[in-house]
């Protein structure tokens, strides 16, 4: 199972098996909270199918979406290097079965097989780097935003991008701090100019997005 998983790439089969055997598998129906903000954090979720949302939700019940994530990706992995408590909620946007990695079984991963910590210590790099380019997106016009969430989150199909998380206009408003109406606008427009196409709840970007709009 952990193979699709890009934190244990390179990883020997040996080293996999005992992350596997240490790990709790765990299936959660849709519109599930699999944790919540200000939680301790004792664990890190593995997704092996369906997809979550990471949000934060301000003091007025506003929800701000920091991220979507799909099979094979993972969160709560700070859980295993720190004791604060847990910086954001995630939900299931869909029915998933998660792989749970306690902090303490994750020790005695890292006691037997030490290069576990520096793919990890990788992962956490990445993670900076993401927030980096979530706080440099939040400088530009709301089109700017899209476009960034668009391009970040496609991946190639036989010669497509496709996103393929599941992701309403509202969520992507949410995750950009705009409005739906101001996102629907822009898919309008993008749609009418033939750059993405909405099909089966994904969307698929047919050509190159103009860097302006």
């Amino acid at each position: 199972m952990l193979e699709i998983v890009p934190l244990f790439d390179g990883l020997s089969a040996e080293t996999l098996a005992k992350i596997e055997s240490r790990a709790v598998p765990r299936n959660y129906p849709r519109n599930a909270v699999v944790i919540s903000e200000g939680d301790d954090a004792t664990s890190m979720f593995i997704i092996l199918s369906g997809s979550v949302k990471v949000y934060h939700t301000e003091a007025d019940g506003k929800e701000t979406i920091l991220n979507t994530q799909g099979p094979g990706q993972h969160f709560g992995e700070l859980a295993l290097v720190d004791d604060a408590p847990r910086s954001a909620s995630v939900m299931t946007l869909e029915p998933s079965r998660l792989l749970v990695l306690s902090k303490a079984a994750f020790k005695e991963c890292l006691e037997e097989s030490p290069e576990v910590g520096y793919h990890l210590v990788q992962a956490l790099a990445r993670q900076v780097r993401r927030l980096t380019e979530t706080v440099n997106m939040m400088g530009r016009d709301v089109y700017g935003r899209i476009r960034t969430i668009l391009e970040s989150m496609a991946v190639e199909r036989d010669g497509v991008l496709v996103i393929e998380q599941p992701m309403t206009q509202q969520d992507i408003a949410n995750r950009i701090a705009s409005s739906r109406e101001m996102v629907s606008r822009v898919f309008k427009e993008l749609k009418a100019g033939g750059y993405i196409e909405e099909q089966d709840k994904r969307i698929i970007i047919k050509k190159k997005l103009p860097l302006n709009w």
